[in-house]
């Protein structure tokens, strides 16, 4: 395995250098050099992409604009090593990056994470986030961010950014298409002195769900399927160095009545209120206030209400740029399906990092990060990162951090019999242990021309006792368990382009392998929660009124027993017709070809068949 790593390694490499003459570019960077050139989340304060130990993505409100994105799932499915299991078959929508569900979600720095996992890894719901219309930019760091972010941060992080409202502007969002599926979105924002706001509401039905199996349309009778939504963001300016920041966001899914007459409903609420300081300097501060709450009706209700605060304060002191903060939070869950009801779970920490700037090319980076769990006990969690720029184009990095993750309340008191169904129980294990491990990372970045970059980077992570849901033989029952070990390791190759003021391309290869082991190290079980081999590919044309775009996600190397295949690819397909300054019309297929294609995490999950809509974008 080790040799075919290398040699994939190796190929890579040799694509690069083949590559060097040809003007490519990071993606996002095409749009607005400004919002990538400059990252907030890698380190919790801005610094530039080139002077982050850390391999970032930034998707623009420009692409998710152009592209019609219909959520954040769907923004996330088209960058580099990341997988969303379950992207369009049901309200769970679960991030994958570098092949790991231990993933923390942010919206402009809150974290959604909650205290369920529901028999993944994953505690948090793309599905859960209302709108993209108010999405500044989404940044993704990939690797391990537990100095900083704490528990789940294994794989990496997501930082969603909204936008402040400035001019007064109203939008409205119609479209319609397959499935009986009709959408009505509206956004508005303004400003006036130093208040501002910025507010969305939509609403989506649909009537039915179709996919491919074993070369026939399948038709899932779930009807009355539907979603509402609700995003709003205040802003009020205090002084130069100070401001009030109120959000709000609420959605709601009614997945419909399935073919066993169970209805399920998801409902999620989170609210936060941050006041922020020193907002002209070069490391800010804020204190947070924030509420989250989460519903699931299906035989039954799963809830988890999760409140806390968070600090944070900064100093520049000569070369060095201090980070220190505290969090608190507090979750109750109840499963009324497993019968366990108000468990709760207390959690706090401290985390100090610091910045240094050694020279004018090299940056050390360590931090260490405390994490008290009240069933658990203390956890420290060391990071050291080095960044070396070794011209203004070029940079090379490398990173290794601990991590740490309790046990959720469902892997500890789970409980559900499915045997009706043919899956039989889930029963959880109240005698888990916290997993435990490390993550590094190594990377390089080049810029060919103003606007033009290659990144490369190669990850590998080895967590102990690992918790992982496995059946129990000669049963029907599954449940969780610690293993000995859980490894991975893989890389990112990335490769973007303009090829004229007209045309501009991306393309992506990632390949990660993961495997685990009980107490015998010679006994070894691959993991599917992602695709072996993943390929991205982007092709983007752009003339006076036209826009369109043709985006490719492919997969090798896959288990056809979950996958229902061996290899896929999804083309997906847009394009945008301004027909004034404020009018746009849209057109848009998803899944092209109509691909067979299953999503895992503990049954199949199809992807939804061909997708056809159209739509009207109007400003006024």
């Amino acid at each position: 395995m080790k040799n075919e790593l290398a040699n994939k390694v190796l190929a890579s490499l040799a694509v690069g250098v083949l590559c060097s003459s040809v003007a490519v570019c990071q993606a996002a960077g095409v749009e607005n050099d400004d919002i990538v050139d400059v990252v907030v989340t890698a380190e919790r304060m801005p610094s530039s992409r080139m002077s982050t130990p850390a391999d970032v993505t930034v998707i623009t409100a420009q692409q998710i604009e152009d592209n019609h994105y219909a959520d954040v799932a769907e923004a996330l499915q088209h960058v580099n090593g990341v997988v969303v299991n379950n992207g369009n078959a049901n309200g769970d929508q679960e991030v994958v990056i570098n092949g790991d569900q231990r993933v923390v979600v942010l919206i402009d720095g809150q974290r959604l994470n909650n205290a369920q996992g529901s028999m993944t890894r994953a505690t948090v719901s793309l599905g859960m986030i209302p709108s993209v219309k108010n999405i500044e930019r989404i940044e993704v760091v990939k690797g391990a961010g537990s100095a900083l972010y704490g528990s789940d941060a294994v794989g990496g992080v997501v930082n969603i950014i909204t936008k402040k409202g400035t001019t007064p502007e109203t939008t409205l969002d119609l479209n319609t298409g397959s499935y009986g599926a009709h959408n009505y979105e509206l956004s508005n924002q303004g400003s006036d002195g130093n208040f501002s706001w910025f507010v969305t509401a939509g609403l989506q039905r649909r009537s039915y769900f179709k996919y491919k199996k074993d070369g026939e349309d399948v038709q899932m009778k779930n009807s009355d399927y539907g979603k509402t939504s609700f995003s709003l963001r205040l802003d009020q300016k205090l002084t130069d160095n100070s401001s009030l920041r109120f959000n709000f966001n609420h959605r709601q899914l009614d997945m419909g009545v399935y073919d066993n007459n169970y209805r399920q409903e998801h409902n999620y609420n989170n609210g936060s209120l941050t006041y922020s300081f020193k907002e002209n300097q070069p490391v800010q501060g804020f204190l947070r206030l924030f509420a989250n709450y989460k519903s699931t009706e299906y035989q039954g209700a799963f809830d988890t209400n999760t409140r806390g605060i968070e600090y944070q304060n900064g100093w520049q002191l000569g070369d060095h740029k201090l980070v220190a903060g505290a969090e608190w939070q507090r979750s109750t869950s109840t499963n009324a399906p497993s019968g366990y009801e108000d468990k709760e779970s207390t959690q706090s920490a401290l985390y100090l990092q610091d910045t240094m700037k050694l020279s004018t090319k090299w940056i050390f980076i360590p931090g260490l990060r405390m994490d008290r769990h009240d069933a658990f006990g203390t956890h420290w969690s060391p990071k050291a990162a080095f960044n070396y720029q070794a011209t203004n184009k070029t940079r090379a990095y490398a990173s290794w951090g601990r991590v740490f993750k309790a046990p959720t309340a469902d892997d500890l008191f789970y409980y559900i019999d499915m045997s009706m169904w043919g899956y039989g129980k889930y029963i959880g294990n109240p005698d888990l242990k916290p997993e435990s491990g490390h993550v590094e990372t190594i990377g390089f970045t080049h810029e060919f021309s103003e606007k033009a970059v290659l990144d490369m980077s190669y990850f590998w992570s080895n967590m102990s006792d690992a918790i992982i849901w496995s059946p129990v033989p000669g049963t029907d029952e599954q449940t969780p368990t610690n293993v000995n070990r859980e490894k991975k390791h893989g890389i990112n190759l990335t490769f973007n382009g303009k090829l004229s003021d007209n045309w501009s391309y991306e393309a992506g290869y990632s390949y990660i392998n993961t495997w685990t082991n009980g107490t015998d190290s010679k006994s070894q079980t691959l993991i599917h929660y992602y695709e072996p081999n993943g390929y991205r590919l982007g092709i983007h044309y752009k003339n006076d009124r036209w826009k369109a775009n043709l985006e490719a996600r492919m997969g090798s190397g896959l288990d056809k027993a979950n996958y229902g295949c061996n290899n896929y690819a999804i083309w997906n397909f847009n394009t945008t017709y301004s027909a004034t300054q404020n009018v746009d019309i849209y057109f848009r297929i998803n899944n092209l070809t109509n691909q067979v294609y299953n999503t895992y995490v503990r049954n199949k999950h199809p992807l939804q068949g061909r997708f056809i809509q159209l739509g009207v974008n109007v400003k006024f």
